[in-house]
């Protein structure tokens, strides 16, 4: 047995322990079955971001004539978008996965390691054991019991990468973040899409809002059916029939397509590395349970990223790999703080959220809620954005920011100064006394702290800068 200070699992997140661990001088062993990388880097976040990129610019062009352009899109080249992203993600990856193989600083296990001990893993045929251990195996898609799934050859958001040829039509089942990405990427592309969702909202975390400015959108460009289960899949009509039931009405209606695509949420990875050999606790959910330090049920076995459920997006994980790697290899007693862990959806709009929602706010304090539309602006006049807006949830005492909320073009960019308000301290005054640039987006935010008041009771409606 060949025995290690550090062990990590999983190459995404976990990449940034392995090299503070071998900075430290300390032995290191990293355990990857592949592909290199993680989520992230393979089939999350940067292969969809390359894809739903030519459908922005896509969804600018048609609506170029409310501006007075009026331009028609000739082709779009579905096999070139499609192999574009395929080949800088293998590029990548085999960068990434050369230089690990040549490194000397650790050791490489290129396979599967499942627990058989406290602190020993099997890899490849080899026990090794770590003093420390940092699980960051990640999730993977979640397939729902509907019956006769197996029967047909459905697309998750990692085969969906692989597809050669545009399909004609798509039934997407899920209503999350996956689902209204991919949504908006095969609409634009010029698939005919379907959305299924069984709850009575869209991006259900997302304010309320929120949830309907982005249902309104969608719904000029695809059927959405909220409320409705799916209940049954099998071969027929154009390809593939899904049978559903409206959770509502009872009724049972029946959508056919060329292609599915299920979309209804992540599973953690834990199940597959027999964490009970070496006494790891996971929940009910299946992700393991960590504290405040990011500490599993063992001593000096850590867990961050997708695998522990906390927040399951890249950014918090390769934080949660810092924090972790103070806490773990430093001595450092640092609690991870999720109030201003940010978020984006790509969907079309855009949504970018940061801290509670009003509802969540609410609960636990007295709160003042501002809310300002992006046409509110010089600038977003000039762009004649009509549905796009923000919102701003304060505590009515002391004045700290609780959440911020965005959906409108340029989500994820804007919002990022009130993460950085959030991040030192919280304080209003953070996002009121900055100096902002006239006309830009960015005044968007000081406009709806401007708009700041005690919401009505009983009513998410607040008072708003058009209102005057």
């Amino acid at each position: 047995m060949k025995n290690y200070d550090v062990i990590v699992i999983g190459s995404g997140c976990g990449m940034g322990i392995v090299e503070r661990a071998f900075s430290n001088k300390l032995k290191v062993a990293l355990v990857d079955k592949g592909p290199v990388g993680g989520t992230c880097a393979n089939t999350g976040c940067i292969p969809s971001k390359m894809l739903i990129h030519p459908a922005d610019r896509i969804m600018e062009i048609r609506e170029a004539a409310r501006l007075g352009i009026n331009v028609n899109i000739e082709k779009v080249d579905f096999p070139f978008i499609m192999e574009r992203m395929r080949k800088t993600i293998r590029e990548a990856r085999e960068e990434q996965r050369e230089a690990i193989i040549a490194s000397q600083d650790f050791d490489f296990y290129e396979s599967e390691g499942r627990f058989i001990a406290d602190y020993t893993i099997e890899v490849n045929g080899q026990q090794i054991k770590g003093e420390k251990i940092f699980i960051a195996a990640g999730a993977r898609p979640m397939v729902p019991p509907i019956k006769g799934l197996d029967s047909v050859d459905y697309l998750t958001n990692e085969s969906v990468l692989e597809l050669e040829e545009l399909p004609s039509s798509l039934i997407i089942i899920g209503g999350g973040y996956i689902a209204v990405e991919y949504g908006h990427f095969f609409e634009a592309m010029g698939t005919q899409v379907t959305m299924i969702e069984m709850t009575d909202r869209l991006v259900a975390a997302e304010e309320a809002e929120i949830s309907d400015v982005l249902l309104t959108e969608l719904t000029k460009r695809m059927g959405v059916y909220l409320n409705t289960t799916a209940q049954e899949v099998g071969k027929g009509g154009e390809g593939i029939r899904v049978w559903v039931k409206d959770n509502e009405a009872e009724r049972r209606s029946e959508y056919s397509a060329e292609k599915l695509l299920v979309a209804v949420g992540r599973r953690s990875n834990a199940d597959l590395l027999d964490l009970d050999k070496t006494g790891v606790k996971v929940n009910q959910r299946g992700f393991i349970e960590v504290d405040e330090y990011l500490q599993t049920s063992r001593k000096n076995i850590y867990a961050i990223g997708d695998i522990n459920g906390q927040m399951m997006f890249t950014h918090m994980g390769n934080a949660e790999a810092n924090l972790a790697a103070g806490n773990g290899l430093d001595g450092r007693k640092t609690k991870v703080d999720y109030r201003a862990a940010p978020h984006a959806v790509y969907s079309y709009p855009q949504i970018a959220s940061v801290g509670l929602t009003q509802k969540q706010a609410q609960a636990k304090h007295k709160i003042i809620v501002g809310q300002a539309m992006y046409s509110s602006t010089a600038k977003g006049e000039a762009m004649m954005e009509e549905v796009g807006f923000a919102k701003a949830i304060a505590d009515e005492n002391s004045l700290e920011i609780l959440g911020f909320h965005i959906v409108g073009p340029h989500a994820p960019i804007l919002i990022q100064e009130a993460i950085n308000a959030m991040s030192s301290g919280g304080h209003l005054n953070e996002l009121i006394d900055g100096i902002h640039i006239h006309p830009a987006l960015s005044e968007l935010i000081q406009m709806t702290i401007g708009y700041l008041e005690e919401p009505l009771e009983g009513h998410q409606h607040v008072h708003t800068a058009e209102e005057g």
